[in-house]
């Protein structure tokens, strides 16, 4: 399968990307960080393409993704896996630029990515969307405000943009669980090391996910979850 991911080049992005790799999937990957992308084309070549784009830069993301599908077609999978985290403080004490930042990523970095890619996906009349979620997009708690705020709007976006796809394609919210990533250790220290890794993590989701398909459309689901 030909799988896209955003947010490729650490936590989760990576663990999914290299998963897939050693499973004999192509991924095509984009992160931020310009020397773990040039680490990644290092370790896996052609057919695999990764490329340094910020996800908040629409113009840029549109390059990017007609260049992937002109060389390798729609995407099967797109998964929507960049995202920030606040600084943990209550809402009053996050700043606009703070907040901003967060929701230019988590959000509008996630409908940029969809409005470049499903076109495609479309005319060939598959796919499957997933956007990572969490369990703080369907719940809430102290000092996350701005974070949890993204998540539900990633539910309620993919739960629209499922109303409106045709015939063959999906799109599903995806909580992925509590992993031990840098995100986690920013939230709880004390306790982040007590779980799974996302190389741990990926194991059990990278399948999860080549499961899913039109039944599963709108569908919120949870890594783990009967799919």
């Amino acid at each position: 399968m030909k799988i896209v991911i955003t947010g490729v080049t650490r936590g989760l992005g990576r663990a999914l990307a290299e998963w897939y790799i050693a499973h004999g999937h192509t991924v095509v990957g984009c992160g931020r960080n310009g020397s773990e992308i040039f680490d990644l084309r290092f370790t896996h070549p052609e057919p695999h393409s990764f490329d340094a784009i910020d996800v908040t830069e629409p113009i840029k993301v549109e390059i990017w993704a007609e260049r992937m599908t002109g060389l390798h077609g729609a995407p099967d999978i797109l998964i929507n896996n960049a995202a920030l985290m606040n600084e943990p403080a209550p809402l009053w004490k996050v700043s606009p630029q703070e907040f901003s930042k967060l929701i230019d990523v988590n959000v509008k970095g996630v409908a940029n990515v969809i409005r470049v890619f499903v076109p495609a996906m479309i005319e060939a009349g598959r796919g499957v969307i997933v956007n990572l979620s969490s369990g703080w997009g369907r719940s809430a708690d102290a000092n996350v405000a701005p974070y949890c705020a993204s998540k539900y709007a990633v539910e309620g976006l993919t739960k629209a943009l499922a109303a409106e796809l045709p015939e063959g394609l999906a799109a599903i919210p995806l909580n992925p669980g509590i992993i031990n990533t840098d995100m986690l250790w920013r939230c709880w220290p004390g306790e982040a090391a007590t779980y799974p890794t996302p190389e741990e993590w990926a194991a059990k989701a990278a399948p999860f996910i080549l499961t899913l398909n039109r039944s599963h459309n709108g569908c919120s689901l949870s890594v783990g979850s009967d799919a």
